[in-house]
């Protein structure tokens, strides 16, 4: 009998590097590969969605972002015996392929797949690369890049496949979209696992400040952090606005479905959804990404007149307020956004990376 052959994922703890991740392990499994992923404590947070039969290694993460002097002497120690732990696993049981998504708890895996000669790839989610896939990117048989274009190293060329979105987004792909009109209409409110804050300040009483004809008719899911949650519900209640507030929707793709308009950050995976299914964005990039990615994300989107982009230090109440209210006035207008995020997605990403990994495992 012919063993199964093995993917080993590795990836860092935010959704942007999971849901990707997750998406290609339901692809690979069911073409009938095994998958292995390797992530962090705060990645295993994300791993709710993944196939039972994906196994799941959790791994401590080093990284020079956190800690004090003493921590941050100690990473690379600590670097180098995660890369020897997992070389002497893949020396174990010999994956055809090693993929990294980003992060630093991806570095373990890359590292050995580079040392024992592994193919390997990393998949970029983001327009910039990331510190890690920057680091691998001279180191791979291949860079996979998510969004169009990347910006990569000088004399290396990256593939554009796309960034794979889980399948409950795809079973929502192309959904009917229902423009703005005299009845109830939906906002969804996402603002990712960083920087959240400031939708959380901005966006209630924007809502609150529409037009009295307009603001009757919304209906608003807010996805809020934990620290902010009381405050955001209360708000919305004491304004008397019909708000569902959570923590962590696990049900995005629908309500997204659902939504006459989207308010988010411009994380890559966020991006994908939204134009996956098809949806008028107005998109806050994260200021504090320090390589600006998230303005790149969002280009995209701006440029086919599917998303208003409005930086985060030009966020205020009026001026959202205006926005929306210009979103949600014009039926025609919201229409065609819906169909211009539609004429951006790569629904088949998911199918563009199946292809590029099983490329690189036939050359080992």
């Amino acid at each position: 009998m012919t063993k199964q052959p093995l993917l080993v994922m590795a990836a860092g703890g935010t959704g942007g590097h999971m849901f990707p991740a997750q998406a290609l392990a339901e692809a690979m499994l069911a073409k009938g590969w095994r998958v292995k992923l390797s992530t962090d404590a705060r990645g295993a947070r994300y791993t709710g969605g993944f196939p039972d039969a994906v196994e799941i290694e959790v791994v401590p993460s080093a990284t020079f972002a956190r800690g004090g002097v003493v921590a941050k002497l100690g990473v690379p120690l600590k670097i180098l015996a995660g890369v020897a732990s997992a070389a002497m696993k893949l020396r174990k049981d010999r994956p055809q392929a090693v993929i990294g998504f980003g992060g630093y708890p991806s570095i373990p895996a890359l590292g050995a797949a580079w040392l024992l000669k592994l193919p390997r790839l990393i998949h970029e989610q983001n327009g910039v690369l990331g510190r890690v896939n920057e680091r691998f990117s001279k180191r791979v048989d291949a860079i996979a890049c998510g969004t169009w274009p990347t910006k990569l190293p000088e004399g290396l060329e990256g593939v554009y496949v796309g960034n794979p979105v889980r399948g409950t987004v795809l079973d929502k792909a192309g959904a009917g979209y229902i423009p703005p009109g005299d009845y109830p209409m939906s906002i969804l409110v996402i603002g990712g696992s960083q920087g959240a804050r400031i939708l959380s300040d901005i966006v209630p009483p924007a809502i609150d400040a529409l037009p009295t004809e307009l603001r009757r008719h919304i209906r608003v899911s807010h996805q809020a952090r934990g620290e902010d949650f009381d405050r955001v519900a209360k708000y919305y209640a004491d304004q008397a606005i019909d708000a569902d507030v959570q923590e962590f929707f696990t049900d995005i793709p629908e309500r997204m479905s659902e939504a006459q308009l989207v308010i988010s950050r411009a994380g890559a995976s966020s991006v994908a959804d939204i134009s996956v299914i098809g949806r008028p964005a107005i998109l806050v990039p994260l200021a504090a990404a320090i390589r600006d990615e998230q303005s790149a994300n969002a280009r995209g989107l701006a440029d086919a007149g599917a998303a208003i982009v409005i930086p985060e230090n030009l966020l205020e109440v009026d001026s959202l307020s205006e926005q929306i209210a210009t979103v949600l006035s014009s039926y025609d207008g919201a229409l065609q956004m819906s169909r211009s995020a539609l004429s951006v997605s790569k629904p088949d990403a998911t199918e563009n990376l199946v292809a590029l990994v099983e490329e690189i495992a036939s050359k080992e």
